[in-house]
């Protein structure tokens, strides 16, 4: 197994992008992996783009992000009003938003949407984040839904069982609208993550997992 270390980078800016359609889509997917780069790699800078959240569902977008990067000084959050749902018919608004972000950021790694998720607007985002981002590292992150359409992801990032907590723990702080819905659930979460715990041996038992289809080293 081949180990990855971002931590060895401490003399040059490491830029994490982290893209998410809607407003919790990048707290489950990655918000321990996220965690964990707070922790331990330096000079680290973060955009994060939601890019749909009105209402009381903005409001959760940001008050989450702001709890997950509390202790990182150099980020900034963006939380947009696509239409749920309809993505692919804003199709090209959504590109605009992407070319001004090429000019504006570079990021060394990008965390979006697997390409082969059921929802359709996870599914442009993750397009899109390729199309644009040609020339850098792509982790495809993964969310649990009803369509069961978890693939089998090929890049790990080993928690802690604290560390995994805390994720947690924010996500059901945070994303109150959400409470009602059967799958967002503690169990859900902590399911996945020990499932992909043992896809790679991780220390404490809990991952988070990727789908990476193009790395260069």
């Amino acid at each position: 197994m081949l180990h990855l270390d971002f931590s060895r980078r401490k003399s040059t800016t490491f830029n994490l992008l982290c893209l998410g359609a809607h407003s919790d889509d990048i707290e489950i997917g990655c918000g321990g992996f996220i965690l964990r780069l707070i922790n331990e790699t330096p000079n680290l800078s973060i955009r994060w783009i939601v890019f749909s959240g009105s209402g009381e569902r903005a409001v959760e977008a940001r008050e989450s992000a702001a709890a997950f990067l509390k202790n990182i000084k150099a980020s900034q959050v963006e939380v947009l009003n696509f239409r749920d749902g309809y993505f692919p018919f804003q199709g090209a608004e959504i590109k605009d938003v992407f070319e001004a972000l090429k000019r504006d950021f570079d990021p060394s790694v990008v965390l979006t949407h697997r390409m082969e998720d059921a929802h359709q607007d996870h599914r442009i985002l993750s397009e899109l984040a390729y199309n644009t981002f040609r020339n850098h590292m792509i982790l495809e992150y993964e969310i649990p839904k009803y369509d069961g359409d978890l693939g089998n992801p090929n890049f790990f990032a080993p928690l802690t069982k604290a560390l995994l907590g805390r994720k947690i723990d924010l996500i059901l702080a945070h994303f109150r609208t959400q409470h009602g819905r059967a799958w967002f659930t503690k169990e859900t979460f902590e399911g996945l993550a020990r499932l992909r715990g043992i896809g790679c041996n991780a220390p404490e038992g809990f991952a988070e997992a990727f789908h990476a289809r193009k790395i260069v080293v």
